[in-house]
């Protein structure tokens, strides 16, 4: 089993010890993104709306890197420190996907890396 590590300047570098994602067949394991401005390295200073729009932004970059897009995602884990963010979550991911939504899991967490508010990661499987 091969493992590619896919990396693209157009989403936000790794802040740690791991790959923006890794590929593995037709297997995509997209690693966490929080709302970081690729050029900048900084967070989105906007609203929730605009930094869920930055992650799936990168997210999108991401993915497109590895040879998919966002209608790849079969697997989309969201990491919320308010959950009172969840309306806005589905707001925004409806101009971003479309039906079949991908399978979905959202988690209320204390804290999340660089004081951001949101992370998503995904598993994406190219056709």
């Amino acid at each position: 089993m091969v493992h590619e590590v896919i990396k693209t300047s157009n989403a936000p570098d790794a802040i740690g010890t791991y790959s923006q994602a890794i590929k593995v067949d037709q297997m995509v394991f997209l690693s966490g993104q929080i709302p970081l401005i690729p050029s900048t390295m900084t967070l989105h200073p906007g609203d929730i709306s605009a930094q869920i729009r930055q992650i799936l932004d990168n997210l999108r970059a991401v993915a497109g890197a590895a040879g998919g897009d966002l209608q790849h995602i079969v697997k989309l884990t969201i990491y919320l420190t308010d959950l009172k963010n969840f309306d806005a979550v589905n707001q925004v991911m409806t101009d971003y996907f479309q039906p079949p939504y991908p399978a979905r899991a959202v988690v209320g967490v204390a804290s999340l890396p660089r004081g951001a508010a949101i992370e998503m990661d995904a598993i994406m499987i190219l056709s």
